[in-house]
C-alpha cells in the first residue's frame, strides 16, 4: 500500500509556510510604504514606461521652475515701469495745468516727485541684481541723482545698462529672451527732466523761460511715455506667454503623475484585504503544521 512519512510531508507544509510568510511581508511593505514594489524591476512590463514618466516629469519640473522665476521677473519688470508710467503721467497733467492757468505753485515739488519715482524705478533689483541692467551688475543702470545733476548730464552718460538678454527653456523647444535695459524705457523721459532741470526752481509764478522749458518737457514726455508703453506692452506679451507655457506644463506634469502613481501606488483597500487573508492562511498553516509535527505512530498501536 502507500505510505506517506511524516518527515517530507512536514518539509512540504514548512515550505508552503515560508511562501505564505514572503507573500505578507511584501503585502505589509506594501502597506508601510504605499507602493506596489520596491524597485522598478519589481515593476516588470510596466518599469520602462515608468522609467521614461519619471524622466519626464523631472525636466517638466525643471522647465515649470525656470518659467515661474522669467514670469516673476516679467512682473517686476511691469511693476516698475508702470510706476514710471503713473509718476510721469501725473507729472504730465501737472505741466498742463501750469501752462494753461500759469500757476506753478508746487509744481516744482511734483517735478522732484516724478524724478525721485522715475530713479527709484530704473534702479530696481531682484535679489540684488538690477533689473534694467542687462548683463551689467556692477553699477546702477541710471546714475543720476538729482535734477540739476540731470541738467548738465546727457543720457550717453547718465545711463549704463547694455543690450544683453537673458534666454529661458520655457518648455520642450521653447526659449524665451527677455530682459529691458534702463534706457529703453527711460532715454527720452529723461530728455524731459533735462529740461525742466536746466530751467531752474520753479516758483509760485514761472518765468518765460521756464514756461516754454514746461512746454518743450510736456512733448518730450509725450514721446517718452509711447517708448515705454510699446516696452511695457511687448513684456506683457512674454508674460501671456509664459504663463500660457507654464500652465501647459502644470497640466502635462498632473498627466505624468498620474500615470506613475497608477503604475507604482498600491490599492491600500486591496492590500489590506490581502493581508487579512494571508494572515488567516498562514495562521491555519501554522496550525496544521503543529498538527503534523504531534503525529506519534505509538499513540494508534495497541
Amino acid at each position: 500500500m502507500t505510505r506517506v512519512a511524516t518527515i517530507p510531508l512536514q518539509r512540504t507544509m514548512s515550505d508552503a509556510i515560508q511562501r505564505s510568510q514572503e507573500k505578507l511581508a511584501l503585502t505589509q511593505t506594501q502597506l508601510a510604504t504605499g507602493k506596489k514594489a520596491n524597485t522598478f524591476a519589481d515593476l516588470g512590463t510596466e518599469s520602462v514606461r515608468n522609467l521614461s514618466a519619471h524622466s519626464l516629469l523631472a525636466r517638466q519640473e525643471a522647465q515649470s521652475t525656470v518659467s515661474k522665476r522669467v514670469g516673476t521677473t516679467l512682473t517686476l519688470y511691469q511693476a516698475n515701469m508702470e510706476g514710471i508710467e503713473d509718476a510721469t503721467s501725473d507729472l504730465r497733467t501737472s505741466l498742463m495745468n501750469a501752462v494753461g492757468t500759469g500757476d506753478t505753485a508746487g509744481l516744482q515739488e511734483a517735478i522732484q516727485t516724478a524724478f525721485d519715482q522715475f530713479r527709484t524705478s530704473l534702479n530696481a533689483s531682484e535679489g540684488g541684481t538690477p533689473l534694467f541692467g542687462g548683463s551689467q551688475t556692477d553699477q546702477s543702470p541710471f546714475s543720476v541723482d538729482t535734477l540739476a545733476q540731470a541738467a548738465s548730464t546727457p543720457g550717453t552718460a547718465a545711463f549704463h545698462n547694455d543690450t544683453v538678454r537673458a534666454n529661458a527653456r520655457v518648455a520642450d523647444g521653447v526659449d524665451v529672451s527677455y530682459g529691458i535695459g534702463a534706457s529703453e524705457i527711460g532715454a527720452s523721459l529723461y530728455e524731459a527732466f533735462r529740461t525742466l532741470g536746466a530751467g531752474g526752481d520753479i516758483g509760485a509764478k514761472a518765468t518765460d523761460a521756464q514756461l516754454d522749458a514746461i512746454k518743450k518737457a510736456v512733448s518730450q514726455l509725450d514721446t517718452g511715455l509711447g517708448d515705454l508703453r510699446a516696452v511695457n506692452a511687448e513684456n506683457g506679451r512674454k508674460q501671456n506667454q509664459v504663463e500660457t507655457l507654464t500652465s501647459r506644463g502644470e497640466d502635462r506634469a498632473l498627466v505624468l503623475k498620474g500615470v506613475i502613481q497608477d503604475n507604482e501606488d498600491a490599492d491600500l483597500g486591496q492590500v489590506a484585504i490581502d493581508l487579512s487573508q494571508q494572515k488567516s492562511v498562514l495562521e491555519a498553516s501554522y496550525s496544521v503544521f503543529a498538527q503534523l509535527s504531534g503525529l506519534n505512530l505509538t499513540n494508534y498501536l495497541k
